[in-house]
């Protein structure tokens, strides 16, 4: 079991979600597998949902083929000790790319379930890190829709072990917004080695 560090950011140089997501990820101590969503991620459509709902003995090749990447994706979170996702707030939400990868992972009977007493998530014992990046968006503020939007996906898969690292408001705090999450990160990782 290691970390699962997850990109979102389209921006690949000078992106500050990627900069301190491999600096926390490396200072964990643990082996690291990257998932970069500027790559690409399958959108979810009918066949894909066809191919979900359909009890995995009786899938087509066609039905085991369109959820490959799923699977996939599935398999690295399950195998993830820790999660670590970088999010730039695009445009007050989740870049489209994490969307599409909470698309690929959030299965039911493979990452949640339906009980007689409401949903359980079955990705519990996780921990997970989101460093958060904004040019004027406010973490926590009104018009935040990304942070709690992958706060509330994370507690419905069952990972309620969730620290959130603010670099927010770059275009208002400048510099700041950068040193201060580093600052955060430096916490973390002493609380660890304590």
């Amino acid at each position: 079991m290691g970390t699962l560090l997850v990109h979102s950011s389209a921006r690949r140089e000078a992106s500050v979600t990627r900069a301190l997501g491999s600096d926390l990820a490396e200072r964990l101590g643990a082996p690291v597998v990257e998932r970069d969503l500027a790559h690409g991620v399958e959108l979810i459509d009918e066949a894909w949902v066809g191919a979900n709902f359909t009890p995995r003995e009786d899938r087509s090749d066609t039905q085991r083929a369109r959820l490959k990447g799923s699977d996939a994706v599935v398999a690295e979170v399950r195998a993830a000790e820790t999660l670590v996702s970088g999010m730039p707030i695009y445009n007050f939400g989740v870049p489209a790319a994490l969307k599409a990868w909470i698309d690929q992972i959030a299965r039911a009977k493979i990452t949640f379930e339906y009980t007689p007493d409401g949903p359980k998530g079955l990705l519990s014992g996780k921990r997970a890190f989101i460093i958060v990046a904004s040019g004027g968006t406010e973490m926590g503020s009104a018009v935040d829709f990304a942070t709690p939007h992958l706060r509330q996906v994370l507690g419905f898969l069952g990972i309620d072990d969730v620290t959130v690292i603010r670099a927010d408001q770059a275009m208002v705090r400048g510099e700041a917004a950068q040193t201060d999450a580093m600052r955060q990160i430096d916490g973390i990782v002493a609380a660890r080695a304590a």
